[in-house]
């Protein structure tokens, strides 16, 4: 099984968000050394518990210090840019660092201020077409505009043949049907619609058909809110952060952008018992928003997951507030699923030698 990392940048309390860029770089070296597959970085704006605002120029740093990952987005809003910027960019992108970047799309509001600064008309705002928006990117990156398109026979780089992979990212059954309609690989957010992943992902895979987009079969992954302790009741602690987290976003109504990722102990002291109470593990077929507990726990509830969903890959998000606990916790998954680590590059080189 495939393992992979959504990186957020929490910033960890008591710190700011220089400090969580510098964190997300090193997760992505450490994830790199572990054995992970990919790690994609969020976009998330005027929001002070993540750093990760635009994930071009997080994807780019991690490229510049690692050499193996694959590095991608979690997702690019489509309906506040065009298509044209984004695929130029993720071409650049797969020319600095061939093989291994990957274009995940997404869309999302954040109200009436953030949507209306990231137009640049304001007096009329445009009428996304997310359907439309995805398939004009994929077709600047494939060059399959209609002949007598006006974009037709304007290729992005003609010395650069290389073309990311490209996701599109879901928590609907609107997701699964695009994905599968336009051939492209599908990533379900199980954290946010959990009783949705496993249905969504069976219809993405049975509805799958080959549209010349660098895909001939389909290609799924369920992406899941992971924390792993040493023991069970260290995963339980750790996931008071994201439980204690999701807390704080019900209370804070228009002030939710100024939330922030909780310890634990703040976490414990904040949520009531129902809260604190919520389910970690599928029980009674109910899959949970968060999974934690010990490495073997973690694992026999992913495991059940990806056999009800027919995922190919597991994306982990997590909000464990402290970044030294947030690597163990990868490390403890990494080494519960067998991941093979990988050698530093110096270590590599000296081998050969």
């Amino acid at each position: 099984m495939k393992l992979s990392i959504v990186d957020l940048g929490t910033v960890a309390p008591g710190t700011t968000e220089k400090d969580a860029l510098a964190d997300t770089l090193e997760n992505a070296r450490h994830a790199e050394r572990l054995g992970y597959h990919r790690v994609w970085f969020a976009e998330h704006h005027l929001s002070r518990s993540g750093a990760s605002h635009h994930p071009e120029l997080l994807i780019a740093a991690a490229a510049a210090s690692t050499s193996r990952i694959r590095l991608g987005s979690g997702a690019v809003l489509m309906n506040h840019y065009s298509p044209f910027k984004v695929a130029e960019m993720f071409k650049q992108l797969e020319a600095m660092a061939p093989g291994r970047i990957d274009l995940g799309m997404g869309r999302a509001t954040a109200g009436p201020v953030l949507d209306a600064a990231l137009q640049q008309n304001r007096q009329h705002p445009a009428q996304a077409d997310h359907q439309q928006q995805v398939l004009e990117t994929l077709a600047w990156l494939y060059e399959s505009f209609p002949e007598d398109h006006p974009f037709a026979g304007h290729p992005l780089m003609t010395t650069v043949p290389e073309v990311p992979q490209t996701w599109l990212l879901g928590s609907s059954p609107n997701g699964s049907n695009l994905a599968a309609g336009l051939g492209i690989g599908y990533t379900f957010a199980g954290f946010i619609n959990p009783p949705g992943a496993a249905p969504a992902l069976r219809h993405y895979r049975e509805s799958f058909e080959p549209q010349g987009f660098g895909l001939d079969s389909p290609r799924a992954i369920l992406a899941v809110n992971v924390a792993v302790g040493e023991t069970s009741a260290e995963g339980l602690h750790l996931a008071g952060s994201p439980k204690g987290y999701y807390a704080r976003l019900r209370r804070a109504g228009r002030e939710a952008g100024a939330v922030m990722v909780p310890t634990p102990e703040e976490a414990a002291r904040e949520m009531s018992q129902t809260e604190k109470d919520e389910p970690v593990t599928i029980i009674g077929g109910q899959w949970p928003k968060f999974v934690a507990g010990s490495p073997d726990e973690v694992r026999a509830t992913l495991e059940q997951m990806v056999e009800e969903s027919g995922a190919d890959e597991l994306m982990i998000q997590d909000l464990i507030a402290d970044p030294a606990d947030r690597r163990r916790s990868h490390e403890l998954l990494a080494q519960a699923f067998d991941l093979k680590p990988q050698p530093e590059p110096a270590e590599t080189e000296q081998g050969q030698r």
